[in-house]
């Protein structure tokens, strides 16, 4: 009976594996074929010559490389301010006591049960009183206001559990909290703000809705828009298509191999003080 549960979970863990793998690896065979006007047979794939000529065509296409590196700049100012941001106001409202604090925290968590939808109207209305509509500034703005909260609250939740004995040694010495802040909590909290990295960059970089409503000009438009323009001009061309959808992945991937080894980490603090 054992035996027969252990292949059942084989079985469904081969199944799960497949289900997922499988699309991804058909995209890629598919972008390494050329000429394909509809989606091709699995046995079309396996016998067809293999060739780079739609990354190569992906990328010299419709300003391909320009939003490309539009999205690299807003993506990469969205994930550094946010971080430098998030953490800072994770501190404060971990270890500073202030009138209101938990009372402007909650109001603060509120905001995460308004629908982004909902926002999205007066953004850009405030935006437009401003003048950011059509500027990265502005698109930056909101993407860093969007995801501070819950970072917010992660970070706090990480920040408390770090012994508040650390901070005894730098005050000894005369350390200010920002020392504090930089010396132990920033180094402690590295899984944290890694995996936090990861879904900042993620969250950004395939961001489409926002990003079409305030960016109206075409030298300024970030990398979805440009593979949804490029998806209706060449529907019928999966290779192409194909291509510059694993060309816009690659990034993410770099971005979750620098970070992972911080993803999977313990509480680095764990162990710190003898009890």
């Amino acid at each position: 009976m054992k035996i027969v549960k252990t292949w059942i979970v084989h079985l469904l863990l081969f199944l799960g594996i497949f289900l997922v793998i499988g699309p991804f690896v058909y995209m890629v065979l598919t972008s390494l074929t050329v000429d394909n006007f509809s989606l091709p047979s699995p046995q079309k794939l396996l016998h067809d010559t293999k060739t780079l000529q739609n990354f190569a065509q992906a990328w010299g296409k419709n300003h391909f490389q320009l939003y490309f590196r539009n999205s690299l700049f807003v993506t990469a100012c969205t994930m550094l301010f946010s971080l430098t941001l998030s953490a800072s106001m994770a501190y404060a409202f971990a270890r500073f006591e202030f009138p209101g604090k938990e009372l402007l925290f909650r109001l603060f968590l509120f905001t995460l049960f308004v629908p982004g939808f909902l926002n999205i109207i007066p953004q850009f209305t405030i935006l437009k009183s401003l003048r950011l509509v059509d500027n990265y500034a502005g698109l930056i703005l909101l993407y860093v206001g969007s995801g501070l909260v819950g970072s917010t609250f992660f970070l706090r939740g990480f920040f408390e559990r770090i012994p508040r004995e650390l901070e005894e040694s730098i005050l000894i010495d005369g350390g200010s909290r920002f020392t504090i802040f930089r010396v132990i909590y920033i180094p402690l909290s590295l899984p944290a703000i890694g995996t936090l990295a990861i879904f900042s960059f993620q969250g950004t970089w395939d961001e489409f809705v926002v990003a079409l409503t305030v960016m109206k000009s075409e030298i300024h438009r970030t990398l979805p828009i440009a593979l949804q323009l490029f998806r209706g001009q060449y529907a019928s061309y999966y290779g192409l298509f194909f291509a510059a959808s694993i060309i816009a992945l690659i990034p993410t991937i770099i971005v979750f191999f620098v970070f992972q080894k911080q993803f999977v980490q313990a509480n680095l603090s764990d162990g710190s003080v003898k009890s």
